[in-house]
């Protein structure tokens, strides 16, 4: 799980515009994590998470294409069912709202990418981490001596 720049990038509704953006990006190897698009009869937006934003900033700049960036999370899951509900669920009971969502097939061991915008991301990574890692005021911390130091 980590928090990542999201690009929504406005593009106007006709043949060829999705193709030409798209193949600016795969020119200059720049490898897409997760995408979504949503249209409307006058434009489109693509949401878009890649794997060197800084280098997509520089290209969209390039491209003098008009673009909003957001903070989103990124969450690698099980690709099985009931993975994003469970988070979905984890969320709601701590009154984090996800404003959207969408997910991605192939990530790292046939896992799947989740990416969420939520209303506090700080909260929802504190939320999400795994039990073991969260430290708790009601139960105390146990140090063990490293092997080897004195």
């Amino acid at each position: 799980m980590y928090v990542t720049t999201q690009f929504s990038i406005f593009m106007v509704n006709k043949p060829g515009v999705m193709a030409q953006v798209l193949g600016e990006f795969a020119r200059a190897k720049i490898n897409i994590i997760a995408m979504t698009l949503m249209d409307s009869v006058e434009h489109g937006v693509m949401r878009i998470v890649f794997t060197a934003p800084g280098e997509a900033r520089q290209m969209l700049s390039k491209l003098n294409a008009p673009h909003h960036e957001t903070e989103v999370m990124c969450i690698n899951l099980a690709n099985k069912s009931g993975a994003l509900a469970a988070v979905a669920e984890k969320l709601a009971k701590n009154h984090i709202n996800i404003s959207y969502a969408y997910c991605t097939a192939g990530a790292k061991g046939g896992r799947t990418t989740a990416v969420l915008k939520v209303a506090d991301v700080a909260k929802a990574m504190r939320v999400l981490q795994p039990e073991q890692k969260r430290d708790s005021k009601s139960q105390p911390v146990i140090r063990r001596p490293q092997p080897g130091k004195r």
